[in-house]
């Protein structure tokens, strides 16, 4: 249970909140550093009453397999209140990619509606209107992060999946949008999409 308890995040933060009244979310975002393609935020309320579906089983997204990170994507849908917002390229060459996160993070947290303290994964500076707390790596603390984690996460994967039918060219089914060797390739050979980010660097070269 020892080491169970180094590799997953538990549930202390959210019971310490829940004792004092609140009803605490988890937040996170996936898609901060890729070439094409939406940033996605998530908020996910895990109920107390359910909270064993998820416990030494949910971590940071990246750690798990695809196939736990499906299941526990629909366990998560099935058993929590949760907001998904996705922020497209456009807002992002507009506006940089600190503000689109930031934007994405809210417009997540204002569809869940019930919150009234965030966990946040990361260490940024928000004006809010609920109380928060930044937790840096907190995917690995907080089993709402680390929900939150895996539900942005596979949702950005799918709407990448729907984009690779498009444009297979770009290895979207596999790169996801980062700017991997093969995209790279694609880019120079075929210039870019309508969904790439023409502020970024590797990408804005080819505008």
């Amino acid at each position: 249970m020892q080491n169970k308890m180094k590799v997953f995040p538990d549930f202390s933060l959210e019971e310490e909140l829940i004792d004092k009244g609140y009803t605490p979310s988890g937040v996170d975002e996936v898609g901060r550093g890729v070439f094409c393609g939406p940033v996605v935020a998530a908020a996910v309320v895990v109920p107390k009453d359910k909270v064993h579906f998820f416990l030494n089983k949910v971590r940071d997204s990246k750690k798990l397999s695809l196939k736990k990170r499906f299941t526990y994507y629909n366990l998560i849908k099935e058993h929590c209140t949760y907001g998904i917002c996705e922020i497209d390229n456009n807002y992002v060459d507009t506006y940089n990619i600190l503000e689109a996160t930031k934007t994405a993070m809210y417009e997540a947290l204002h569809e869940l509606a019930i919150s009234d303290y965030a966990l946040i994964d990361g260490n940024m500076v928000f004006d809010m209107s609920i109380p928060y707390k930044s937790i840096i790596k907190g995917d690995n603390k907080s089993v709402s992060i680390a929900c939150a984690s895996i539900l942005a996460k596979v949702h950005r994967d799918l709407l990448m999946q729907e984009l690779h039918y498009k444009y297979p060219m770009y290895g979207f089914d596999t790169n996801m949008g980062y700017g991997t060797k093969k995209h790279r390739e694609a880019i120079v050979k075929y210039g870019i999409t309508p969904y790439h980010r023409k502020t970024f660097k590797g990408v804005r070269e080819y505008v």
